[in-house]
């Protein structure tokens, strides 16, 4: 098991303060700014973040790693397939 805490993150995606949809919109508008097999962080405020991105990531292919909860926000991470 990865500890996410620790990974090297190809892209930062901060939607901190932003309310559903916009995580996951600024998730889908920067994956393309994400190396392929790279991991993009996105930190969200908002906890439906995780389900979206869970859903999303199912959808495309792309791998979810799962989330890290921080002081009043989530990192949520995937990698993206190659």
């Amino acid at each position: 098991m990865t500890d996410l805490k620790t990974v090297k993150v190809a892209k930062l995606v901060d939607a901190r303060g932003t309310a559903c949809p916009g995580p996951m919109l600024e998730a889908k508008r920067r994956i393309g700014e994400c190396p392929v097999g790279g991991i993009m962080e996105v930190q969200s405020s908002d906890k439906g973040t995780m389900v979206d991105i869970q859903r999303w990531c199912k959808k495309m292919g792309h791998d979810y790693m799962g989330d890290v909860a921080n002081d009043g926000f989530w990192s949520v991470y995937f990698l993206r397939k190659v």
